[in-house]
């Protein structure tokens, strides 16, 4: 089918501009400026004046739990919330069950996104000390990357050997990106908080997550990241930066095409800091901790001045029986967001923190100049109608209820989004409008220009 949205504000490459765009075939066919004629046949006409529109988000980042964690959530399930929030392509980490560490399992995570996800996918190969036969034959214009888990996260999957870690970042054939946190700093940490909960003289909270994963950790094994692939010339992505003293570990003096080292935040890092854990607990609980508000206001500055270069949520679902707890030992880390990114990101640019045009370029342009996605991310005529049509205007509650991850909750429930998403496409399919999913179709496997 053919569309024709009309009227639009686009925002697309450091522009914002009233535009109309012709979906026809999967594509953006034509860009039709505002005092242009154009005759769109028989299209579905959307009309769009006083909206605007981006390009799909691409989500660098995301754990949809499948296979073996599908009690937390699945490649359908989250990926349908993924569209709600306007996010038409993701990258699923490798610490399922099992854990993805093989080019076997690799493609049998390929094969069910290509039966359930709504949106684009691709998937990271995970690294382990021993697997470094299946990583050097990874395709690089299949897969998005190879993971490398420098701290120990949810999944268990820590790489601390130093001559594979040497090889991994010399050999790899795609991008290596690391979470980057110091395992003995935080072994260390995590017995003396034990002591002292025992004692009675800490309370197990919340509170206690940045104390015991806290910036020296984080710092130490970015360090080391970045050394590793200088020294043997690998490409790094460093995931998710929580804190102001790792910032300079980056470059913003080059074009980020030139970089062969990179950083991504997260929006949680963005938006909250450590005086949250009194209100909102477990539920903000994650790895790397949420930190002292100096971090998020060093960070808000990196993205506006290119030294982080993208933002993925870290999407991450529990279980309300396994997050809602009293206990800090026995709550995991990780939470949902990936309906909630784009809405709450806007509220920034609302604020006056982050030009709109600067959103665009760290979600929707960046990641595909980033992982050289073959022709996404932008608004460009050719391009794949990956599209996310947004009322600016319309202000919403965000809550448990709403939400449509399988886990049934939010860490940003009880706050307002100063945006609402009403259409989204993916390759042309108009997959979600107003409230409604369109599912006759499913979403493709990437491709990249390597």
């Amino acid at each position: 089918m053919n569309y024709y949205i009309k009227d639009a504000t686009l925002v697309n490459e450091g522009k914002t501009f009233v535009a109309s765009v012709f979906v026809s075939d999967g594509k953006i066919a034509k860009i039709v400026q505002a005092d242009e004629s154009f005759d769109c046949g028989s299209a579905t006409v959307i009309e769009a004046k006083g909206k605007y529109l981006f390009p799909g988000v691409i989500d660098e980042h995301v754990h949809f739990r499948e296979p073996g964690l599908t009690h937390k959530g699945d490649i359908y399930s989250e990926s349908r919330a993924a569209v709600a929030g306007g996010v038409t392509t993701f990258m699923d980490m490798p610490n399922t069950v099992p854990q993805t560490v093989t080019l076997a399992s690799l493609q049998k995570k390929f094969d069910l996104a290509a039966e359930k996800s709504l949106a684009n996918y691709s998937f990271y190969l995970g690294a382990t000390n021993d697997n470094i036969d299946e990583i050097v034959k990874a395709d690089p214009k299949k897969v998005c990357g190879i993971k490398v888990f420098m701290g120990s996260s949810t999944g268990g999957m820590l790489v601390d050997d130093n001559s594979v870690l040497g090889r991994i970042f010399r050999e790899s054939p795609c991008m290596v990106a690391a979470h980057c946190e110091d395992e003995e700093t935080i072994r260390c940490n995590m017995i003396r908080y034990k002591d002292l909960v025992s004692k009675r003289e800490a309370e197990a909270d919340a509170g206690m997550h940045p104390f015991i994963r806290t910036s020296e950790a984080c710092l130490k094994s970015s360090s080391k990241a970045v050394w590793l692939a200088d020294k043997m010339g690998g490409r790094l992505h460093v995931m998710h930066i929580s804190t102001k003293a790792e910032l300079s570990l980056f470059r913003n003096d080059i074009p980020l095409s030139e970089k062969k080292i990179t950083a991504e935040t997260c929006p949680h890092y963005l938006l909250l800091d450590s005086h949250d854990y009194e209100e909102k607990g477990f539920r903000i609980k994650c790895n790397p901790a949420i930190k002292a508000s100096f971090n998020r206001k060093a960070l808000l500055e990196a993205v506006r001045n290119h030294r982080i270069d993208t933002i993925g949520t870290d999407h991450a679902p529990h279980t309300k029986e396994e997050k809602f707890v009293d206990d800090y030992f026995t709550c995991p880390s990780g939470m949902p967001s990936i309906q909630h990114s784009l809405p709450m990101m806007l509220n920034l640019c609302k604020e006056g923190e982050l030009p709109l045009t600067e959103l665009v370029q760290l979600m929707c342009h960046n990641p595909a100049i980033l992982y050289q996605i073959d022709r996404r991310g932008f608004l460009r005529e050719g391009y794949h109608a990956d599209l996310v049509l947004l009322d600016l205007d319309a202000n919403q509650q965000v809550t448990d209820e709403a939400s449509l991850y399988k886990c049934g909750w939010t860490p940003y429930n009880g706050m307002t989004a100063n945006a609402q998403v009403t259409h989204t496409f993916v390759n042309g399919n108009l997959m979600y409008e107003n409230g409604v999913f369109h599912e006759e179709n499913r979403g493709e496997a990437l491709s990249f220009n390597r």
